[in-house]
């Protein structure tokens, strides 16, 4: 399976912040929206990306003053990323060395979509679901 698939059923949009909102603006977003990444644009490209987990190392190195930091103070700047073309294994492979949840889809240099590691397992259950079935199918047809 490839990423296109995967953004084809899940839709497109991907939440984005600006490098000056802060990180009180960002947690809100997170929190309104269920999700646990925003990439972050500067003026149309992908600057960088903050997580869940980016915030909490913030507010542990600096205290509840953390929220008032800039997103551009606190972001991941080396944001890996991937295209529709790649496998479902390549990102799979891709988020667990680099021990991140979330890679934004790219093409031709613009940001057309996220895959989240919640992406990922459900697409690759489905994908392994699919091959139990052929299984069971092909035994019992022997």
């Amino acid at each position: 399976m490839i990423i296109a698939q995967i953004l084809k059923s899940k839709g497109r949009g991907v939440m984005t912040a600006a490098p000056a909102d802060t990180l009180q603006e960002i947690t809100l977003r997170l929190a309104s929206r269920k999700i646990g990444a925003i990439v972050i644009l500067e003026n149309g490209n992908v600057a960088g990306i903050i997580s869940e987990r980016d915030i909490i190392r913030l507010i542990a190195e600096h205290g509840p003053k953390a929220l008032d930091m800039q997103a551009k103070d606190g972001m991941t700047r080396n944001v890996i990323s991937c295209t529709r073309d790649c496998t479902l294994d390549e990102v799979m492979e891709t988020m667990t060395k680099g021990r991140f949840r979330h890679v934004p889809v790219m093409e031709d240099g613009a940001l057309v979509g996220i895959i989240s590691i919640g992406d990922v397992v459900k697409h690759h259950i489905s994908e392994v679901e699919l091959e139990v079935t052929a299984m069971r199918d092909y035994l019992a047809t022997g």
